[in-house]
């Protein structure tokens, strides 16, 4: 689904994962945060539409058009969406995964999705950090899962199912946009059913994260119904959990 801003929820704190390179950590495994930077338990309990002022590690960069980038962002407590933030095309470049950045805007929420909302700024800071998959397999269709929203996860073992929305059938593993309207040529997202112990959720290819040359999208494409697949990616929220894929193995 593509974005427009707005939102609110509470969020747990996520624990325990390993940094590479070089930042700084406390006595309990937390980022240190600069004076003035809120933790990200302090970001969560924010009003919305507040200010927050946040460092955290870009993971992956969604898009960048007229001086706006679009940012999954992580640091060892929790996960951070930037979206829109001003930065121009030099500074996008920089921003390779594991850069940390400073980031000052307002607090908003859209359809489940807690982020950072247009409009905010960018500073790049010295350190490093890269997450590791969190596997939330187990907490499919539980209200566990919304503490690891927009989270590098990993979803392991899951069925292909045939593709269906609002209990019509497309007969087929993917579509084109969520109601098969798109095609390749045009770079539409893809949308699939998966299944794990008797449910059934549908995941999505986000093409601005990523589009048609890229191997998860051609993976997708390739899908059958019935394959076994492990998947990693962003877990985006939409009226629920819509998770941003990005990589699939079929088993």
């Amino acid at each position: 689904m593509k974005k427009k801003i707005a939102l609110t929820l509470a969020l747990s704190l996520m624990l325990s994962l390993t940094a590479c390179g070089g930042d700084e950590t406390g006595d309990t495994g937390h980022d240190k945060k600069s004076e003035g930077v809120m933790t990200y338990a302090e970001y969560m309990d924010a009003a919305l539409d507040s200010e927050v002022v946040i460092e955290t590690y870009v993971q992956a960069k969604q898009s960048w058009w007229e001086d706006k980038a679009t940012l999954y962002t992580q640091d060892m407590d929790g996960a951070y969406f930037i979206y829109n933030a001003v930065c121009s095309e030099a500074d996008y470049e920089k921003l390779t995964p594991g850069t940390k950045i400073k980031v000052t805007g307002y607090k908003t929420e859209w359809s489940g999705e807690v982020e950072v909302a247009e409009g905010a700024t960018i500073e790049i800071e010295d350190g490093s950090y890269t997450a590791s998959a969190t596997d939330v397999t187990d907490l499919l269709g539980k209200d566990e899962l919304i503490s690891h929203q927009n989270q590098f996860v990993s979803f392991k073992g899951m069925t292909v199912e045939s593709y269906e929305k609002d209990g019509e059938p497309y007969d087929c593993a993917f579509v084109y946009n969520d109601d098969n309207s798109g095609s390749a040529d045009s770079n539409s997202d893809l949308y699939f059913n998966v299944s794990k112990d008797g449910q059934t959720y549908t995941f999505c290819v986000e093409s601005y994260l990523c589009d048609s040359s890229t191997d998860v999208y051609k993976a997708v494409e390739n899908l059958k119904v019935g394959d076994t697949v492990d998947m990693e990616g962003y877990l985006y929220w939409y009226n629920g959990a819509n998770p941003h894929i990005t990589s699939v193995t079929v088993k």
